[in-house]
């Protein structure tokens, strides 16, 4: 399967250090692909959204997308998929930590996937470059996820991912889905792909999440998300085994 035109979309709020290299580094790292990049400014207070357009005047592949105020990250990613031109999105974090480089390693896991119903590449976080307390957090937080859920996905919470634009406007959506992408995702019937992905330091800003916020918004959004898979009808899914340097493929019973 191959991905010929792809659409990257980028949600960020007040990233005014990161924005403009994360962007360079974009269309760098796909020079042979007909893209597009799409900024969702989600109601940044700095001067996020004048770094992009500085660029845009002189990038015609670059777009910018402005929320009048923050309306939160799945909202933020929805406007950029809405608008997207191109079947297929990438989407990575605005702060830089997710190496642009790493969308051919999604692409590629795509390429060897056996199945045509692959609707979704999930990255998985190597050497990941956060505090300890924030890894640990996400730890419990994808085991509890994965518990409750049991989709196969041990970092769900990565910003690198690949999926087919008609499949994520499909899934019910509600604040903070893209904690739970793959596995709404999987509920509509499609397969699911992850690969491992490279991680780095945030080098500008500042989280705009702390722990606690993730914990407290995280448990309700998880009672939502389990029953609308319950209420599916859908079979659960199962994982197929493959080598820890290759994709493993997500499928169904």
């Amino acid at each position: 399967m191959s991905v010929t035109s792809l659409s990257v979309v980028i949600p960020c709020h007040n990233e005014e250090g990161a924005i403009a290299g994360l962007i360079t580094e974009c269309f760098a790292a796909l020079p042979e692909r007909a893209i597009e990049v799409i900024i969702v400014d989600d109601g940044s207070q700095d001067a996020t959204a004048a770094r992009v357009l500085e660029l845009a005047a002189h990038e015609p592949r670059l777009r910018l997308i402005r929320h009048a105020r923050c309306s939160g990250q799945s909202a933020t990613i929805r406007s950029g998929v809405t608008a997207a031109r191109h079947d297929w999105v990438a989407t990575l974090d605005g702060d830089g930590q997710n190496p642009p480089d790493q969308i051919q390693v999604l692409i590629a896991a795509l390429a060897i996937a056996p199945a045509a119903r692959v609707g979704m590449v999930q990255g998985q976080r190597q050497g990941r470059r956060d505090p300890a307390s924030k890894r640990i957090a996400s730890r419990l937080a994808n085991a509890l996820r994965n518990a409750a859920l049991q989709d196969g996905v041990a970092d769900s919470g990565c910003g690198l991912k690949l999926f087919r634009r008609e499949a994520w406007l499909a899934m019910p959506f509600f604040d903070h889905i893209h904690r739970f992408t793959p596995a709404m995702i999987r509920r509509d019937g499609w397969e699911v792909l992850v690969t491992p992905v490279t991680h780095r330091a945030r080098v500008a800003g500042r989280s705009n999440y702390s722990n606690l916020q993730r914990a407290l918004v995280g448990a309700v959004d998880l009672l939502g998300a389990a029953w609308l898979i319950r209420r599916s009808g859908r079979p659960r899914p199962v994982l197929t085994e493959s080598p820890t340097s290759e994709p493993l493929l997500l499928g169904r019973e």
